[in-house]
């Protein structure tokens, strides 16, 4: 039986909140999705640190600034903070599809970059995600990937063409990772 993670990592548009076709281009565009608040304060609660490892193309496209950026994570943190959760950092790829950069999902650099500032080897993280990149990007970094079917997740989750761990949304995904033993527990 896998262990309860030592860390989470979380996509941002369509596991955290609503996502959009147009970009999440403002703070006022930042809308959470029904319990994934209250899930990241249950993985606060349990001690376990979560970080956001997010694509955003729309900087490299100019669909907004790195002013707009902050202030909808400035929202999202707030957010997370009044619900009684926090995050140990948000980790963030701004350039295009067309860069070769290696922090942009499918590829793994952003999700390593958060294990490395967070000091958790890549095997004791799980990565919950709502698309193909994301479980790619998971796999390509050696971190359980966890698919959601809000988002882009039920889509991905019909595509998906091997068994990868799925739940309805953000709350049941961290449902399901607390109810495994932790590392230090034997079963005795």
């Amino acid at each position: 039986m896998r262990r309860r993670p030592a860390v989470v990592l979380l996509d941002r548009d369509g596991v955290i909140n609503a996502d959009s076709p147009e970009h999440i281009r403002s703070a006022a565009d930042w809308q959470p999705l029904p319990g994934s608040l209250a899930a990241i304060a249950r993985l606060h609660e349990a001690d376990i640190p979560v970080a956001v490892c997010t694509n955003q193309s729309g900087l490299a496209r100019g669909l907004f600034g790195h002013a707009d950026l902050a202030a909808i994570h400035q929202r999202m943190e707030g957010a997370i903070d009044e619900a009684g959760g926090a995050l140990a950092g948000v980790f963030v790829c701004p350039h295009g599809p067309d860069a070769g950069c290696d922090c942009r999902k499918p590829r793994p650099g952003l999700l390593l970059r958060a294990l490395e500032t967070l000091a958790v080897p890549p095997h004791q993280a799980a990565f919950v995600g709502d698309s193909a990149r994301d479980v790619a990007a998971a796999e390509a970094a050696g971190v359980e990937p966890i698919l959601v079917r809000t988002g882009n997740g039920r889509e991905t989750a019909a595509a998906w063409p091997w068994p990868v761990a799925t739940f309805d949304d953000l709350g049941m995904a961290v449902a399901a990772l607390l109810e495994r033993p932790r590392e230090h527990d034997h079963g005795d």
